[in-house]
C-alpha cells in the first residue's frame, strides 16, 4: 500500500486517538469503556508506527503517529505527569531528539551565518574602511581595537547580563518567528548577523588582535551562537514546511511543524541564560585570555556531553516504547 492508501485507511483512528489525548490530558471524567477503547487505539497506533517507520521512515505522518504513540504511551503508563517531569522529560529525551530529526535545518542556519561572517570578514580584509558600510553607524564608530576590554570594573555585571539574555532571546524569537514569511526573514537574519561578527573579526585582524579578540568572543559565543542556530533552524523548518507542503495541506504543515519549531526555540532557553551569564561575568572579568578560551572548550564539552548523554537516554526510551506495544 502506498502513503495515501495507508493516511486514508487509519486517520479516522488517529483523530479518535487525538481526541482522547485532548480529554483525558484535560482530567476530564471518562468511562472504562472509554479507557477501554483508547488503549485498543493506543495498541494500533502502535503498530501503525512500526508499519511506518519501515515503509514511509521520512514522511511526516511517521513523525506525526510517533507523536501520538508517546503521547499516549505517558498518558497510559505514567498516569499523573508533574510539571517537573515534564520539564525534564523535555530537556532531556524530547529536545535532543528533535535536535537529530531536525540537524539540516540547523546546519543550514549555520551555513548561512558562515556564509556571512565570511563575507563581512573579507569585505573588512580588502578595505578597513568598508566597516562603516557594513556594521550600523553606532556600533562601528564604538570601535576601537586598542581599548579592547578596558572599562569592565565599572559594568554592572548583574545588569549586563540580563540585557545580554534579553537581548539575544528576542533575536532567537524573531529568527524562529520569522519562519512564518517563508523562511525568508530568518534567512536574511542569520547572514544579517555572520556579516556583523566576521567584519568585526576583520577588523581585529587588521589590527593583529585576532586572538585577543576571539577570547572576549568564544567564552559566551560558542553556547550563544548554537542557540542562535537552533533557533534559525526552527524558523527554516517552518518556512521550508510553509513553502515545500508536499502532499499536505500548508495548514497541516504549520500545525504540525510549527509545534515542533515552538519547542526547539524553548529549548534554546536555558542556553542564553547560561550564555548570558558568562558574557555577563566571565567575559569581561580580568582573568587571562587562556581562561576565557578554556571556559569555551568547557562550554563545548558540555554540548557535546549533553548531546550523548540525551540521545542514549531518548534510544532507552524507544526501546522501552517498543517493549511495551
Amino acid at each position: 500500500m502506498d502513503i495515501r492508501q495507508f493516511i486514508k485507511l487509519h486517520r479516522e483512528e488517529w483523530k479518535q486517538l487525538e481526541q482522547y489525548i485532548a480529554i483525558i490530558s484535560k482530567r476530564k471524567q471518562i468511562t472504562r469503556e472509554s479507557l477501554k477503547e483508547f488503549d485498543q487505539l493506543y495498541q494500533k497506533a502502535a503498530q501503525h508506527l512500526s508499519y511506518s517507520q519501515t515503509y514511509f521512515p521520512n514522511e511526516d505522518v511517521t513523525a506525526y503517529i510517533n507523536d501520538l504513540v508517546g503521547k499516549s504511551h505517558n498518558l497510559l503508563y505514567k498516569d499523573q505527569v508533574t510539571s517537573g517531569k515534564q520539564i525534564r522529560e523535555f530537556f532531556t529525551r524530547k529536545f535532543v531528539g528533535l535536535l537529530l530529526e531536525q540537524w539540516k535545518f540547523i546546519v543550514a542556519a549555520f551555513l548561512l551565518f558562515t556564509l556571512g561572517g565570511l563575507a563581512g570578514f573579507l569585505a573588512v580584509l580588502d578595505d578597513p574602511l568598508h566597516l562603516y558600510a557594513v556594521l550600523p553607524t553606532d556600533i562601528s564608530q564604538g570601535i576601537d581595537p586598542d581599548r579592547l576590554g578596558e572599562g569592565h570594573d565599572s559594568i554592572d555585571s548583574s545588569i549586563m547580563s540580563a540585557e545580554i539574555m534579553t537581548n539575544n532571546i528576542q533575536v532567537a524569537i524573531l529568527a524562529f518567528a520569522s519562519g512564518i514569511t517563508f523562511g525568508i526573514l530568518t534567512v536574511y537574519l542569520m547572514i544579517y548577523n555572520g556579516l556583523l561578527v566576521g567584519a568585526l573579526a576583520g577588523v581585529f585582524w587588521h589590527s593583529g588582535m585576532s586572538y585577543e579578540f576571539w577570547a572576549y568572543i568564544v567564552p559566551h559565543g560558542m553556547i550563544e551562537l548554537t542557540a542562535i542556530f537552533i533557533a534559525g533552524g526552527a524558523g527554516l523548518l517552518m518556512g521550508y514546511k510553509l513553502f515545500a507542503p508536499g502532499k499536505y495541506t500548508r495548514a497541516y504543515q504549520l500545525k504540525l511543524h510549527g509545534k515542533r519549531s515552538v519547542q526547539l526555540f524553548l529549548g534554546t532557553v536555558p542556553l542564553f541564560i547560561i550564555a548570558g551569564i558568562i558574557e555577563g561575568f566571565i567575559t569581561p572579568s580580568s582573568i587571562s585570555l587562556e581562561a576565557k578560551y578554556a571556559v569555551a572548550c568547557i562550554t563545548v564539552i558540555g554540548l557535546v556531553a549533553y548531546m550523548i548523554i540525551g540521545r542514549m537516554l531518548l534510544a532507552r526510551k524507544n526501546a522501552t516504547v517498543s517493549l511495551d506495544s
